[in-house]
């Protein structure tokens, strides 16, 4: 079965949209791993615009599940990380001012850089995932860094999920291959939703884990955060 964790990131938006502590990150956090998620995600950003620092420190005290952070590894990350120890951490190349993440990481021309972060990183006993783009050139790169895993930018699937479900799959069946070849692990996210997840599943070989927050947190206002946790988990088995 293939791991969901379930990124938190717009339950911090609401709450601070408002100010005070309501809808509280932590409470939400723990109630999604008893509808039986595999994990909690947050994506903390320099200006704290969702998640916050505080949360990713709390959070590491509470989540009994996998925790996985992400996010650009300037120092104030990089910190933050080898403070908490997550399970995973995962490398993101958002800029700034980035409203989501919209690349993967070029890993051939930044594979010093990366090799240097994950050294770091693995010594402290935390797993390592970069967010890459269906490339098998990248999925090379990635392998040069030691990487224990990287996570496919999903965005351009789930664009032409509609469309034609077949086209918008195959670069990503022959990254996956790629990965599989190399030993790296692989993990998905970004767009995924009740939708597609299931054909992308299915036809992902050695699918790991994907992290899903704003379609999931969105199904939810219709469907209700236990019902759309446990729909999530069936298309994943």
């Amino acid at each position: 079965m293939t791991k969901l964790s379930v990124n938190v990131n717009k339950i911090a938006t609401l709450r601070n949209s408002r100010g005070g502590n309501v809808p509280n990150v932590l409470n939400v956090a723990e109630d999604i791993e008893r509808f039986g998620a595999d994990g909690i995600t947050v994506h903390p950003r320099p200006d704290e615009r969702h998640i916050r620092y505080q949360d990713t420190r709390d959070l590491v005290k509470k989540v009994t599940t996998e925790f996985n952070v992400e996010g650009n590894p300037n120092p104030k990350f990089i910190a933050l990380v080898l403070e908490t120890k997550p399970t995973q951490v995962t490398l993101v190349p958002d800029a700034v001012d980035a409203l989501t993440s919209n690349a993967g990481w070029n890993t051939i021309a930044h594979v010093d850089f990366l090799t240097d972060i994950i050294s770091k990183f693995k010594a402290a006993g935390i797993r390592t995932s970069i967010f890459v783009d269906a490339s098998v050139d990248m999925i090379e790169g990635a392998k040069a860094t030691g990487t224990d895993r990287i996570e496919l930018y999903t965005e351009s699937y789930a664009a032409g999920y509609d469309e034609n479900k077949e086209n918008a799959i195959a670069p990503f069946i022959k990254a996956a291959i790629r990965a599989n070849e190399l030993g790296i692990g692989i993990n998905a996210g970004h767009d995924l939703n009740l939708e597609n997840i299931q054909y992308f599943k299915d036809n992902i070989p050695g699918l790991l884990e994907v992290s899903i927050g704003h379609a999931l947190i969105c199904e939810s206002l219709y469907l209700g955060l236990e019902n759309v946790v446990n729909m999530y988990l069936n298309k994943l088995k």
